[in-house]
């Protein structure tokens, strides 16, 4: 079968044309696909990792930001519709928990329902707070970025940096606290969420809320740290996305 063709959306770091299954990453907000390079590597070799690059950042800095959750979720849907040719789960943080939920749902819709979908670093959908972080002056948004602790020192450091990075952070803050849940059945797949400790974003009532968005397995992991938690628990991430795609891995 031919493979689907590459656009600016998807990205391969390691690219498996014969695995069996695909794990499409969503990054938080302000992020990009090259937050997601090193996860091929801690993975079983049967799982191809597909990163989405949203647009406004890196190599797609010259397009507009979109407007809506609701809107990017469709779009990256669209994108992924031609890799369905073998079970795709999800898996995203942040921003890209809620915005993989929303795609799991649009996939459901087109008839692909996900093999499973991993989120971390956010509520239930159900489950929401008023926030207006990009409605902040950029102080007030960098002091947001230092307490999550998400950018890389050297780029809050960097003025030319910040320069490029703010627009996108606060575009992503936009979609996503403006994201209002819309009441529907249930998915299919099995659910897993990870959670930090000690992140201010994420109650532990706020990730077990989760539960009700599956008619199937649900997990819930906790790790020590805050919101980004994650970046020090890489292999027990990877360990745990193995595990929950054994079904998909078996070789017939």
């Amino acid at each position: 079968m031919t493979e689907p063709r590459n656009t600016l959306w998807i990205r391969r770091f390691q690219p498996r044309p014969t695995a069996r299954v695909r794990l499409v990453c969503l990054p938080h907000a302000g992020g990009s696909a090259t937050f997601f390079a090193g996860l091929p590597a801690l993975l079983d070799p049967e799982v191809e990792v597909l990163a989405v690059q949203y647009p406004g950042r890196q190599d797609r800095r010259g397009e507009p930001f979109v407007e809506s959750l609701d809107h990017l979720a469709r779009a990256v849907a669209d994108e992924l519709l031609p890799w369905a040719d073998r079970p795709l789960a999800l898996f995203g943080h942040s921003l890209g928990a809620v915005l993989g939920f929303e795609v799991a749902r649009s996939l459901t819709a087109a008839g692909h329902v996900p093999a499973a979908l991993f989120v971390s670093g956010r509520r239930a959908p159900s489950r929401q707070r008023r926030e207006y972080a990009h409605a902040l002056d950029d102080d007030g948004l960098l002091r947001e970025i230092r307490t999550l602790s998400g950018t890389d020192d050297r780029v809050l450091a960097d003025e030319e940096l910040l320069r490029m990075v703010l627009p996108a952070v606060r575009a992503d803050y936009r979609i996503v606290e403006n994201y209002r849940y819309t009441p529907g059945p249930p998915l299919d797949c099995p659910l897993t969420v990870f959670t930090g400790a000690d992140d201010p974003k994420v109650s532990a009532d706020e990730a077990e809320a989760w539960r009700e968005h599956t008619t199937d397995a649900f997990d819930l992991v906790t790790l020590s740290g805050g919101h980004f938690f994650l970046t020090a628990h890489q292999e027990r991430l990877a360990e745990v996305i193995t595990k929950g795609l054994t079904p998909f891995l078996a070789r017939r």
